[in-house]
């Protein structure tokens, strides 16, 4: 069976679901431990290097995605509320080496920092995941950036959660 995909958004919020063919404690722990964040987070063909993972309020996701024509980028999320194993929310940021936050290498206009919430509904045995995506602290410019940026994060969002899906199917 195919995993089912939507997108719905707002020029104020970007919501996309998936529905994973794996229980919703795998799919939780696919996205909370970092011996599984590295094998699927990210796009394809890129690897991931964990620097710090602490998953607690306040605590730090700081990465460093290497892509294969040898570029890098430093990334961060900040956890703000963690309910195993149905919803984790944090801000998420571009960053440098050492976890500070820096604007987007490619969109310098984007918003500094989005708001992610990652809820996780048991269907039976599979799981329902839907992800929605602010702006946070955004200027006006900012957020019509955000807006337009619908068709990308789509995409990645939709090229990542293929990874994940097939990641969760090599563990059963």
């Amino acid at each position: 069976m195919v995993p089912s995909a939507s997108a719905v958004e707002s020029p104020a919020e970007f919501v996309f679901s998936r529905t994973f063919d794996a229980c919703r404690e795998y799919v939780w722990n696919a996205f909370t431990q970092p011996e599984h964040l590295k094998h699927w987070w990210g796009t394809p063909g890129s690897s991931i290097e964990i620097v710090r993972h602490e998953l607690r309020p306040g605590g730090i996701f700081h990465y460093r995605m290497k892509f294969p024509d040898g570029r890098a980028m430093w990334a961060r999320f900040i956890f703000r509320e963690i309910v195993a194993p149905e919803r984790l929310v944090w801000l998420n940021g571009f960053s440098d080496e050492q976890g500070g936050l820096t604007r987007n290498p490619w969109v310098p206009t984007h918003p500094l920092e989005t708001l992610n919430t990652v809820a996780l509904t048991e269907q039976g045995d599979k799981t329902l995941l839907t992800i929605t995506v602010v702006p946070f602290n955004a200027s006006d410019e900012e957020a019509r950036v955000f807006a337009g940026g619908v068709n990308g994060m789509k995409m990645g969002f939709g090229t990542c959660f293929k990874v994940l899906a097939d990641y969760l199917a090599r563990r059963s």
